[in-house]
Formats: structure tokens, C-alpha cells, sequence
């Protein structure tokens, strides 16, 4: 990310399903903390989008005609079909020049924020960098998604990266699609796998309260929180407007 942006800059405009508060909030406050030179907006996608579409188009009044008005970075790990849908209708509907990102995930940071969500539990071994002081690491764990069989297949890469943090095998399974939790579950303890932690791929917004849980609860496992407002899911949004901001 550039130390200094230009003032026509596109502002970083985070989408959230829901209302644009908590977790969202917080992760807005830590991204114009780190990177004072972003203007940074939120936007609750709620029912329709339309909040979004007013952010967007408030953006595009602060800059030139010809200038790019906003990059759209969604507050999630992976696709969403919901969101998704309301991101593009609101883009379209603000008629604004408007790059979307995408989702956060896969990445070694997502990675890297599940295993500390987990060794905050005391559910893996902590990251040596870290010295956190955690005991009692399980046999296995299984990485929640949200979002449908898509988001599940992408959250294999991640998948990949946080076995290989914990030297322990990880399975992907889908809280609210295929593959079940109760499958990724027996399939570990048939490789004998006693103690199972889930891991939620969610910053929060996203998955019903308690959803998380109550899927591990169903299957004797135990469970990290999910990811909420930390620095690395900042971080990741960040990267992402950059991204856009260096392909450009």
C-alpha cells in the first residue's frame, strides 16, 4: 500500500451484509488507523443494497468525473451468493466507475488468523512468533464456511495453509450447505481423530449468531470465535484495495 494517495484516490468502500456496525464497524476504524491515507466508507448491504449505492455514490461527488469513485472490498472469506448479488445490483444501480474485489480468501493471513482464533482457545498450539502460552491441541480440526458449496471448494487452499501452521489434518466442511460438518466429523474420526476443534471461516456478519457453536456442539467438537475484527482480516482488506490500486 502507498504511503500517500492522491486526493482523487478511490475511497475503500467495505460491503458487510447486515447493518453497518460491529464487527464491520471495527474493522473499518482498524483500516483508517493503519492506512490514514484511505478514505474508507462502510456500507450494510441490508435487504437491497441501496446503502451501499448511496456510498458509492457519494464517493463518485468527491472526485472527478473521469476518476475512479470507489474499489468495493466485501467483508468476507470467500463467495456468498447473497452478497454477491446485492453488491452487483448496488454498483449497478449507483452507475459510478466501481472495482469490486475479491473476498479475502484464500491467503496465508486468513490462515494465519484462524490459528490464532484457535490457539486462543487453547484448540491448536500457538505460533511460536506469538508466545502465547496454550496447551491441550486436538487430533484435527474442520474449517466452517458460509456461503454454499462454492465458498466450501474455495476454502481449500486455506484448508491446505492452516494444516500445514498446525500439523494437523484439516477438513473443510460448509455450515450452511454440502459439505456437512457431521461428514468432515466422521470422516476424521475414522482416521482416528478424538478431540476435533472447529475452526469458522467467517468474520461474523455473515453467519447467524451461535451458528458455529451450535454445528460443533452437534458433533462433540469444540469451537474457535469466529474471526471478527482482527488486525489480519483489516490487513486483508487493505491488501485487497491495493491490489486493485497497483493492477491499475
Amino acid at each position: 500500500m502507498p504511503s500517500q494517495l492522491p486526493p482523487e484516490a478511490p475511497a475503500l468502500v467495505l460491503a458487510v451484509l447486515g447493518d453497518a456496525s460491529g464487527v464491520a464497524a471495527e474493522v473499518a476504524a482498524l483500516i483508517r488507523v493503519d492506512n490514514p491515507q484511505i478514505q474508507v466508507r462502510l456500507a450494510g448491504l441490508g435487504e437491497d443494497g441501496k446503502q451501499l449505492t448511496s456510498e458509492l455514490e457519494a464517493a463518485a461527488r468527491e472526485r472527478p468525473e473521469d476518476a475512479a469513485a470507489a474499489i468495493v472490498v466485501p467483508l468476507l472469506t470467500g463467495p456468498h451468493p447473497a452478497a454477491d448479488r446485492l453488491v452487483s445490483t448496488a454498483v449497478a444501480a449507483s452507475g459510478v466507475s466501481v472495482t469490486v474485489t475479491d473476498p479475502l480468501g484464500p491467503h496465508p493471513l486468513l490462515a494465519e488468523a484462524l490459528h490464532i482464533r484457535l490457539a486462543e482457545k487453547g484448540l491448536a498450539r500457538a505460533d511460536r512468533m506469538r508466545l502465547l502460552n496454550v496447551s491441550s491441541p486436538v487430533d484435527a480440526v474442520i474449517l466452517a464456511t458460509v456461503g454454499g458449496e462454492k465458498a466450501a471448494a474455495e476454502a481449500q487452499p486455506t484448508a491446505v495453509l492452516l494444516a500445514s501452521r498446525l500439523t494437523l489434518p484439516v477438513l473443510v466442511a460448509s455450515l450452511d450447505s454440502g459439505p456437512s460438518v457431521a461428514d468432515a466429523a466422521e470422516r476424521l474420526r475414522g482416521i482416528g481423530a478424538q478431540r476435533i476443534a472447529l475452526s469458522p471461516c467467517v468474520v461474523g456478519p455473515e453467519a447467524p449468531p451461535g451458528l458455529a457453536d451450535d454445528a460443533a456442539g452437534a458433533v462433540g467438537a469444540e469451537c474457535a470465535d469466529v474471526l471478527g475484527a482482527h488486525g489480519l482480516v483489516a490487513d486483508l482488506a487493505a491488501r485487497a484495495y491495493g491490489s486493485i490500486l497497483s493492477a491499475g
